[in-house]
This record gives C-alpha cells, sequence and structure tokens, in this order.
C-alpha cells in the first residue's frame, strides 16, 4: 500500500487486539495522540474508516477487519525476520508464549518448563492455559500444543508424541463391589467419573472404538470434574471408572493403584503437536522452546 508505513499498520493491528487508542498506547509505550496520528493517517490513505468509534468501545469496521486480517500474517512475519537478524548477536531472550489444554500441561509440560527457564535465564516464559483451539497468530501467541497435524493455513506443526489412546481404569476397590466390564455394553452397568471442557462447559463424550469404528457410549454418571487431577483421584477412591489419555496414567497402572479397562476397546488419538507461524522459528526464543519441546518429548517416549 503505497505511502503506507510498517509502524502505521502495527499501531492498527495493536489498536484492534487491545480494544482501544489508549490500551494500545500503553501496550506500545507511545502516546496516546500519537497512536491517534497513526491511525488517521492511515485511514486517509485508504479513503474509509477503519473503526465505529463510540463513547465505550471501538469496533471495526468492514474496511478495518479486512485490513486486519489480510495483514495479520504479513506483520507476524515481518517482526518474525526482524528479529531473527536481530538474535544473530545475541544470546535467546524476550517473552515466549505458549497455549495447551490443562491435560496436556499436567503431563507434558509441568514437569520439564522449570528446566527451560533454568536454561535460557533470559527468556521470559508465558504459559496460557486453554481447552479450546486457539488461533494464535490472532492472539498473539508464539506456539501452541493440541491433538493432530490439522492445522490454519499459514501454520507448521511439529510432531512430539508418537499416537496414544484415552483409558478407561478404575480402583480394586471399584472392581470389588462392581465386576470388571468385558464389553462396551457392560458398562450400563457401571458408572463414569464425567469430565467438562472447561473454556467450552461441554461433557466430553465418551468414545469406544468398536468393530473398526468409533462409537459413542452413554453411561451413568457418578461424578463431573473439569481436571485431570481430580478425575484420577475419583478413580483412585472408588468412585467411578476414569477416562483419560493413557500416557498419564503411567504412575497409576505401574503402582497398580489404578487397573486398565476394555483396552481392546480405547480410542485412538494422534499424538501431540507443537503448532506456530510458518515463520516463526527464525526467532531465536522461540526456535529454543520447539527445539526443548521436542528434545524432551523424545526422551518421555524411550
Amino acid at each position: 500500500m503505497k505511502g503506507t508505513t510498517y509502524n502505521q499498520l502495527v499501531i492498527f493491528q495493536t489498536i484492534t487486539k487491545e480494544g482501544s487508542i489508549r490500551g494500545a498506547a500503553r501496550k506500545l509505550e507511545i502516546a496516546p495522540p500519537s497512536v491517534s496520528q497513526s491511525l488517521k493517517a492511515l485511514e486517509t490513505h485508504i479513503g474509509l474508516p477503519l473503526f465505529h468509534r463510540t463513547t465505550r468501545r471501538i469496533e471495526l469496521t468492514e474496511a478495518g477487519q479486512l485490513l486486519y486480517e489480510r495483514t495479520t500474517d504479513a506483520i507476524s512475519s515481518l517482526n518474525y525476520a526482524l528479529e531473527s537478524v536481530h538474535d544473530l548477536s545475541e544470546t535467546p531472550s524476550g517473552k515466549v508464549s505458549i497455549t495447551l489444554p490443562k491435560f496436556v500441561y499436567q503431563y507434558f509440560l509441568r514437569p520439564i518448563y522449570a528446566e527451560f527457564c533454568q536454561r535460557y535465564p533470559d527468556i521470559q516464559l508465558e504459559i496460557s492455559i486453554n481447552d479450546a483451539t486457539v488461533n494464535i497468530i490472532s492472539e498473539g501467541i508464539d506456539l501452541g500444543i493440541r491433538f493432530g497435524d490439522r492445522l490454519e493455513e499459514g501454520m507448521v506443526a511439529k510432531q512430539l508424541t508418537p499416537p496414544m489412546h484415552e483409558a478407561l481404569f478404575a480402583s480394586d476397590d471399584y472392581i470389588a463391589r462392581n465386576g470388571v466390564p468385558e464389553t462396551p455394553d457392560d458398562l450400563q452397568q457401571h458408572k463414569l467419573i464425567q469430565y467438562r471442557f472447561i473454556s467450552s462447559n461441554q461433557l466430553a463424550p465418551l468414545t469406544l472404538y468398536f468393530n473398526s469404528h468409533t462409537v459413542t457410549v452413554n453411561m451413568p454418571v457418578a461424578m463431573i470434574v473439569n481436571d485431570t487431577d481430580i478425575m484420577i483421584d475419583a478413580a483412585e477412591k472408588g468412585l467411578g471408572i476414569g477416562r483419560i489419555v493413557a500416557p498419564m496414567l503411567k504412575q497409576q497402572f505401574g503402582n497398580r493403584n489404578l487397573k486398565p479397562l476394555l483396552k481392546p476397546y480405547w480410542q485412538p488419538y494422534p499424538g501431540l503437536y507443537a503448532y506456530f507461524p510458518r515463520n516463526s522459528q527464525k526467532a531465536r526464543r522461540i526456535r529454543v522452546l520447539i527445539d526443548f519441546l521436542a528434545e524432551k518429548a523424545a526422551l518421555m517416549s524411550e
């Protein structure tokens, strides 16, 4: 866009993300009048207003929404390119942010993140727990972890773990009182410790792999939790049958506090993948985190 500067687009993007001119000024550490002048100059070049302004809030116009969507990836790529040149003479430093579901944090990241912080003391790690699928570019997050490699355009995925299964399990006490289910139909005589997603508030359907097909099983519910630690604790206390991905139960299966149930019917899941914008690895603060996660995932899989 002839006459439009990189800084004007960065300021426009920041206003959009922060929701106000003052918020953008605080984020960019410049004076609010400078933000207003930059926005006015950008709107003059385009010939259209980019925001609807009221006394309480600022919202994108149709033109503003289109400009935001068309420039987000480009600005992100330019930022990473500039940072990669600066990194040539620097140790890894700055903030790096990661988003992931809570159970992935508990199983995968919690045992290792302190080592990353100690290895790279000049990097400020920001961890965001979110069960929902996050658009990390629009949210300004550097990378995420989730199941599978199906991604939005402009994203890259790096596999961290092998495929896994969702396990069903119960304590000896529960089994002694209720017996062992031998087929999916037997689950109607048992009670489930159900899981509710924090972000969507939806109950997680119980799915099993039966006769080469995925089937949804409805069964009586003993209690509902939104935390995998509570899920394991409730199962150990004999309150019902639990269900989470099998790698999280390595310790419990090893010490036999919990017993696997219906293993031939466990639902398969793709492995965990780190995902990030295509050009983000050029920034050393992000690249060292991606490499660190891959290193630790390989050790866990041995």
